[in-house]
């Protein structure tokens, strides 16, 4: 199934492929502050529908392997981008970014970032 996202203001679009089974709730000092429920995807699953240009930000903190993504005029996050430990490039989608996603209806798995 194809999800349309984007940030609030629209300046971030993109697609994402893939039957969400389930979200990722995590307690790091970043992802509680957003609130974030994040979706994992091969990066090849995922498309860019604006280009990445000064309307988009980058935030690295903590080991940089983990590009957040944000929009520099809305300030939503709507996605995040690393390689998984088998080395493949991912994407991280905050499914709250989602059209037409039932959030009550996702499974969530809580995940103690904090203490990593």
């Amino acid at each position: 199934m194809k999800h349309k996202g984007s940030c609030h203001c629209g300046r971030i679009a993109f697609e994402a492929e893939g039957d969400i089974k389930g979200a990722l709730a995590c307690n790091c000092s970043i992802c509680q502050r957003k609130g974030s429920l994040l979706w994992f995807i091969p990066r090849t699953q995922f498309t860019l529908l604006t280009p990445e240009d000064d309307n988009m930000g980058t935030y690295l903190f903590n080991k940089h392997v983990i590009k957040h993504r944000f929009c520099k005029t809305c300030g939503m996050h709507p996605y995040g981008e690393a390689t998984d430990p088998k080395g493949v490039p991912t994407i991280a989608v905050n499914i709250r970014c989602l059209e037409g996603i039932d959030l009550d209806a996702v499974p969530v798995q809580h995940y103690d970032g904090r203490s990593r």
